[in-house]
């Protein structure tokens, strides 16, 4: 009796698994519009044949159950095999595969992300990484004002910028030379981003620490007997100034004034030193660390020695009245990545503060003042830069190679940038608006002598097809075409021709008028029905289009938005809302 009952109960627990199984597969049916034949077909042997040569071993497929709202969700994974090359592992539910965005991502070049909203996740999918345009009326293009949207710019904060130099007041680049180089494309860049950002930023709180027409200067702290600050009148301006006296040696803690400032960042000082000196800012982490940034007579531009940041202001800077205009916490910045990473550089920043300013020598000083920008004078250093170095020919020359295409496109040291030649007007002319001072106009006349020069001979000049002018950004024998260079030497062009006199402004006239007949011609060239070349290396070296990224085609588009303006051809308003469909997925129309 008992051997009857156990046999009963083996059998009861091994049937009722099966049975459980059976019903649940009975309530598993498949949609209304589901082939039966469906797992067959997707195994046929075409398919089988492909698992076979690249070695796909077929896995039993898994099935998962999960709720969306109130609704059970059945899938799958599924294969998924990509053009018979490779495959991978997709999510089957119903009649609908789903792929990893990760793989259409790079499959497809598109872009999104999981965000959060109203208490929601949401992803949120865009065909290209730059699909923000400006909506209503724009602003109407003057040579005198914003230029383009570069307030929205800080090429300083670039990777490619080395630092801003003490020397000349303008970024050096580290773009194709690591120790780095003077740019005149990022020089332009940096000084139209200060222009335009002084012109549409409200005008910035400033704190005096010194201004040279009080008597009392307890506030400066001397280190020993021996050092002496004083207030006197200049000799040649009769304007208060004060005149310190103490040991050079950075040791020496200087003649210090406290700041204690957490917003106003931005250190402007006039400052002539009789003999050796220096000026440094001491800064206060986060954590509690000091560092010391020096400002000191030596033509070395950059030097990390622990928490001792050094930058040179040039070494022949004796008995001259400098202008020094430093934003200390890009100083800092460029500084700390010389040793730490760029991660950890940024947090200590983050939570630096001004404690001090010290100086040291023997010399004078007038204007001490930090402010949360100083965009007028870090614009005007950009210009007068190009003021002190243009050559002979009117132009700024490159002073390193540049590989556009090795072997194929090359450019010695020493060459022209159209661009470089056209921001550089742009911002010349922006120069003389806010100085009204001439020498900056005629700087950018002298800079149209560069266009008329052949780019095989040295200039930036090359012919289409022997009959358009264009202006190139890199002059490469064969032509390389760069669209979005030749645009910016038009604007340029345009800028001077507007604000100069005869026979500047005819001059520049016919430059814009040659090469704006030009782009209208090549203009469609540029097309490639979902987005836009960067250059014709396919038409003139015959080799693989090089195709724009987004951000370059949002380039193109900006520059056609200022077109549009300056040219009321059709041509232009087409392309424009062409390009912008193309950033959101649309393409041109097959045959």
């Amino acid at each position: 009796m008992h051997r009857g009952n156990l046999k009963f109960l083996i059998l009861c627990v091994g049937i009722f698994p099966l049975l459980l199984t059976v019903y649940n597969i009975g309530k598993c049916n498949l949609t209304q519009d589901e082939d039966p034949d469906y797992r067959r077909e997707v195994s046929s042997h075409i398919v089988n044949e492909f698992d076979a040569s690249v070695g796909f071993q077929p896995r039993v497929a898994q099935s998962y159950n999960h709720v969306k709202g109130n609704r059970p969700v059945n899938y799958e994974e599924i294969e998924c095999v990509i053009n018979g090359d490779y495959s991978v592992e997709g999510r089957k539910e119903g009649n609908e595969v789903y792929m990893p965005f990760s793989f259409i991502q790079n499959y497809f070049e598109v872009y999104g992300s999981i965000e959060t909203s109203d208490g929601y996740e949401r992803f949120s999918f865009h065909h290209s990484y730059q699909d923000d345009f400006p909506t209503g009326p724009q602003p109407r293009y003057s040579p005198s004002g914003v230029f383009m949207s570069f307030d929205l710019y800080s090429v300083e904060d670039r990777n490619r910028v080395k630092c801003v130099s003490g020397i000349e007041g303008v970024p050096i680049s580290t773009q194709w030379e690591r120790k780095g180089h003077y740019y005149p494309i990022q020089i332009a860049q940096y000084g139209l981003s200060h222009y335009s950002k002084h012109l549409s930023q409200p005008r910035s709180k400033v704190k005096i620490l010194e201004d040279g027409e009080q008597t009392e200067l307890s506030d400066w702290l001397l280190p020993d007997r021996k050092s002496e600050i004083r207030s006197r009148m200049d000799d040649n301006t009769d304007n208060g100034v004060v005149e310190f006296k103490t040991a050079t040696n950075l040791k020496n803690p200087g003649i210090t004034k406290s700041a204690n400032e957490k917003i106003l960042l931005t250190l402007s000082m006039d400052i002539m030193f009789i003999n050796n000196g220096s000026v440094t800012v001491l800064l206060q982490t986060g954590d509690g660390n000091l560092f010391r940034i020096h400002y000191i007579l030596s033509d070395n531009i950059i030097k990390l020695e622990g928490k001792d940041l050094y930058y040179g202001i040039g070494s022949n800077m004796k008995r001259k009245w400098i202008h020094l205009t430093r934003q200390v916490m890009v100083d800092f910045q460029k500084g700390l990545t010389l040793q730490y990473s760029k991660n950890r550089s940024m947090k200590m920043k983050s939570a630096a503060r001004i404690a001090a300013i010290c100086v040291r020598g023997h010399g004078i000083m007038d204007n001490v003042s930090l402010s949360f920008h100083a965009h007028k004078d870090l614009f005007l250093d950009a210009a007068n830069y190009f003021v002190r170095h243009q050559d002979s020919k009117g132009g700024w020359p490159v002073k390193v190679t540049r590989k556009l295409i090795p072997e194929v496109m090359e450019l010695e040291p020493g060459w022209y940038s159209a661009m470089g030649q056209g921001q550089a007007i742009s911002l010349l002319v922006r120069a003389y608006v806010a100085s009204k001072n001439n020498t900056y106009l005629e700087a950018a006349g002298k800079a149209l002598d560069i266009f008329d020069i052949p780019s095989s001979k040295g200039g930036v000049l090359a012919k289409f097809l022997n009959s358009f002018d264009w202006y190139e950004e890199y002059p490469t024998t064969p032509s390389s075409f760069v669209l979005n260079g030749f645009i910016y030497s038009l604007i340029g062009l345009y800028d001077l021709k507007q604000m100069a006199t005869s026979p500047v402004s005819e001059k520049a006239a016919e430059l814009y008028n040659n090469g704006m007949r030009t782009l209208k011609a090549m203009l469609p060239m540029f097309d490639s029905g979902t987005g836009t070349f960067y250059d014709l290396r396919h038409i003139t070296a015959g080799l693989a289009p090089n195709r724009a990224r987004w951000d370059y085609h949002k380039v193109h588009i900006k520059q056609l938005y200022l077109l549009v303006q300056l040219d009321s051809d059709p041509l232009f308003k087409d392309t424009l809302q062409r390009w912008k469909g193309y950033m959101k997925g649309n393409i041109a129309p097959h045959n």
